[in-house]
C-alpha cells in the first residue's frame, strides 16, 4: 500500500531473490517510506519554487544574502536540504531493483544502472542541481532572473509523481481531491507568472497602466522610484494575482483586476484557454465521479425495487413480506451487495481455497472437531463451508425439515423451540444438527431453530462433509471422536434407521420370491429339453435299466455344469445392500442353491411311473 513503485506484484514477495548486499528491493518497506518522503519534497518544491522565483528573488534579497551569507534565509537552507535529498535519491535509484519485460526482478547492479540511465536519470539529475548555490554571489539582475528560471527545473520531478498516481484513479474521492489540488496548483503557478510579467514590465512602461500600479492606487500604496520597498506588500500582490488566475480559469472574471498592457492581455488569453481545457477535463468529470461514489446506493435502491416488485406481483402476505425486506436490508448492510460466490469464481481453485481458508480461519482453529486436520483437509473443508447471515426472528430450521447440513454458530444467539417452548439457547462456537456418521440417511428436525439476534453461521452440507471425510480417512476418526453437538436436532421417534432396515428386508424377500420363480422355470425347462430329445424314442429302453438311469443322471449333470454361471449371477444380483453390515442377515444364502440331486430323483420317479404305466 505504501509503495509508489508501478511494478509491484504480489508474487515477487513469495521468494526473496538472491541480491547484492547493498542492493535495495523495489518493494521493500524502506523504499516505500523513502518514496513517500521524496513525494512530500516534490510537493514542497512544486509550491515554493515558483513562489520563490517570482516573489522573493529580487535585487534587495540578493544584496542581503551576499552580506550575511547563504544560510541567512531559512528558505535557502530548506532548499539546500531538498537538493541533497534529491541527490541521495539518485544514488538509491542506482541500487534499486526493477522488473523487466519478462516480469523478473533484476538485481544486477550493471543492468540496474543501464536501466536507470535510459529512464529517469536525466530528469532527476536536472531537478537535483542546486543552481542558486552554483551561481551564488554573481550579483547581477540577469543572474537573479536566471536562478529563478533554473530553479523551476525541479518541477520535472512531478512527471514521475503523476505517473505513479495513476493507481489511485479507481478511488472516486481520491480522484476528486487530486483534481482539485491539481487545479489549485496550476492556478498558483499562473499567479506567480502573472506577477512576474507585471513586475518585469513595470519599470519599462512610460505610462503606469500595469496591474501592479492599478493595485497600488486601489490600496493607496503607490510605487516610489527612490524606495525599492514601496508599493503593495508581497501578501497583497500574491493574493491579488491568485484571485485573478482563479477567476480567469473558472471564466467568472469580475473585471476589478484586469489586464491593461499587451503582455498582460496575451497572458490572459492563454489563461482562458487553459481554463477552458481544465474546466472540460476536470469539472466535466466531477458528475461522473460523484455518480461513481454513489453507485453502491443506486444499486441498493435498484435491488430493493426488484424485491418490492416481486412482493407485489406474487402478493406475499405482510409478515412474510416484512421478513423478506428485513433480510435483504441486513444482507446488504453486511455484504454491501457483493456476492462472494461470484467474486470467487473469477479466481483459480488454489486461490479460492486460500481465500475460503482465511474466511473460515476462526472456525477451523477454535472448533475442537477440526483439531489434528492437515492443511489439505482444512482447505477442502473451507471450500465446502458456506456463511449464512440471519436477522432477529428469522427461522433457520423448521420442525420436520430434513437435516441436510451441520451448523456452527459464529456470532449471535439462537433459540431452540419445541411446541413454542424454548428448550435451549445457543451462542458463539455452538454446533447443532445431527451426527451425520451414525445414520445412513438424513433425519428430520424435532424442533424449530430461530435467531434471537443478528447471527452469523457457518454451515456445511451433509454430502460435502462425508465426501471430505472419505478423502481424508486419517482425519475422519479424529473428527467423529471430537465432534460434540450442542443440540441434536434429529427426531429419534421416527426410527428412520429401522424403517430403512425393514424396507430392505421386504425388498430382499420379494427378490427371493422372484428368484424361486426363476428356479422353477429353470427346472421345467430342463425337463422339457430332455423329453424333447427322448420324445421319438421308445419309452421302454432296449438296454439295461441301470445303464438307462445312469444316462439320465449324466444328462442332468451336464445341464447343471452348464448353468452354474447363470445361478452364480443370480446370487450376486440378489445380494442385499447391507449384507456385510451387522444386523442385516443374508437372506438368499440357502434359497439361491439349485438342488440338482433332488431334481434328478424327482425326474427319475416320473420316468419310472411313466414306464410302468406304458407297460401296463
Amino acid at each position: 500500500v505504501l509503495s509508489l513503485g508501478a511494478d509491484v506484484l504480489p508474487e515477487y514477495k513469495l521468494q526473496t531473490p538472491r541480491i547484492n548486499k547493498f542492493t535495495i528491493l523495489h518493494y521493500s518497506p524502506f523504499k516505500a517510506v523513502w518514496d513517500w518522503l521524496i513525494l512530500l519534497l516534490v510537493i514542497y518544491t512544486a509550491i515554493f519554487t515558483p513562489y520563490s522565483a517570482a516573489f522573493l528573488l529580487n535585487d534587495s534579497e540578493e544584496r542581503k544574502r551576499r552580506e550575511c551569507g547563504y544560510s541567512c534565509s531559512p528558505l535557502n537552507v530548506v532548499d539546500l536540504i531538498v537538493d541533497i535529498m534529491f541527490i541521495i535519491d539518485i544514488l538509491i535509484n542506482f541500487r534499486t531493483t526493477y522488473v523487466n519485460q519478462n516480469e523478473e526482478v533484476v538485481s544486477d547492479p550493471a543492468k540496474i544502472a543501464i536501466h536507470y540511465f535510459k529512464g529517469w536519470f536525466l530528469i532527476d539529475m536536472v531537478a537535483a542541481i542546486p543552481f542558486d548555490l552554483l551561481i551564488f554571489g554573481s550579483g547581477s539582475e540577469e543572474t537573479t532572473t536566471l536562478i529563478g528560471l533554473l530553479k523551476t527545473a525541479r518541477l520535472l520531478r512531478l512527471v514521475r509523481v503523476a505517473r505513479k498516481l495513476d493507481r489511485y484513479s479507481e478511488y472516486g474521492a481520491a480522484v476528486l481531491m487530486l483534481l482539485m489540488c491539481i487545479f489549485a496548483l496550476i492556478a498558483h503557478w499562473l499567479a506567480c507568472i502573472w506577477y512576474a510579467i507585471g513586475n518585469v514590465e513595470r519599470p519599462y512602461l512610460a505610462h503606469k497602466i500595469g496591474w501592479l500600479d492599478s493595485l497600488g492606487e486601489q490600496l493607496g500604496k503607490h510605487y516610489n522610484k527612490s524606495d525599492a520597498s514601496s508599493g503593495p506588500s508581497i501578501k497583497d500582490k500574491y493574493v491579488t494575482a491568485l484571485y485573478f488566475t482563479f477567476s480567469s480559469l473558472t471564466s467568472v472574471g469580475f473585471g476589478n483586476v484586469s489586464p491593461n498592457t499587451n503582455s498582460e492581455k496575451i497572458f490572459s488569453i492563454c489563461v482562458m484557454l487553459i481554463g477552458s481545457l481544465m474546466y472540460a477535463s476536470i469539472f466535466g468529470n466531477v458528475s461522473a465521479i460523484i455518480q461513481r461514489l454513489y453507485s453502491g446506493t443506486a444499486r441498493y435502491h435498484m435491488q430493493m425495487l426488484r424485491v418490492k416488485e416481486f412482493i407485489r406481483f406474487h402478493q406475499i402476505p405482510n409478515p412474510l413480506r416484512q421478513r423478506l425486506e428485513e433480510y435483504f436490508q441486513h444482507a446488504w448492510t453486511y455484504t454491501n451487495g457483493i456476492d462472494m460466490n461470484m467474486v470467487l469464481k473469477g479466481f483459480p481453485e488454489c486461490l479460492q481455497a486460500d481465500i475460503c481458508l482465511h474466511l473460515n480461519q476462526n472456525l477451523l482453529q477454535n472448533c475442537k472437531a477440526f483439531r489434528g486436520a492437515s492443511k489439505g483437509c482444512l482447505r477442502a473443508l473451507a471450500m465446502k463451508f458456506k456463511t449464512t447471515h440471519a436477522p432477529p426472528g428469522d427461522t433457520l430450521v423448521h420442525c420436520g425439515d430434513v437435516l441436510t447440513a451441520l451448523y456452527f454458530v459464529s456470532r449471535g444467539s439462537i433459540e431452540i423451540l419445541k411446541s413454542d417452548i424454548v428448550v435451549a439457547i445457543l451462542g458463539k462456537n455452538d454446533i447443532f444438527g445431527e451426527m451425520v456418521h451414525l445414520y445412513a440417511k438424513p433425519g428430520k428436525s424435532n424442533a424449530d431453530v430461530r435467531a434471537l439476534t443478528y447471527c452469523d453461521l457457518h454451515k456445511i452440507q451433509r454430502e460435502d462433509l462425508l465426501e471430505v471425510l472419505d478423502m481424508y480417512p486419517e482425519f475422519s476418526d479424529l473428527f467423529l471422536t471430537n465432534l460434540e453437538l450442542t443440540f441434536n436436532l434429529r427426531d429419534e421417534t421416527a426410527k428412520s434407521d429401522l424403517i430403512i432396515r425393514s424396507q430392505t428386508t421386504n425388498d430382499t424377500d420379494g427378490d427371493n420370491y422372484k428368484l424361486r420363480r426363476r428356479k422353477l422355470s429353470f427346472q421345467s425347462e430342463i425337463e422339457k429339453d430332455y423329453f424333447k430329445e427322448n420324445d421319438q424314442c421308445d419309452p421302454e429302453p432296449s438296454g439295461d435299466t441301470t445303464r438307462y438311469y445312469q444316462s439320465i443322471k449324466k444328462h442332468f449333470e451336464e445341464k447343471k455344469s452348464g448353468s452354474s454361471s447363470f445361478v452364480s449371477s443370480i446370487e450376486d444380483e440378489q445380494k442385499p445392500l447391507f449384507s456385510g453390515v451387522a444386523d442385516y442377515p443374508s437372506v438368499t444364502e440357502k434359497t439361491t442353491e439349485v438342488d440338482f440331486e433332488e431334481m434328478g430323483h424327482a425326474t427319475e420317479e416320473i420316468l419310472i411311473n411313466k414306464r410302468s404305466n406304458s407297460c401296463k
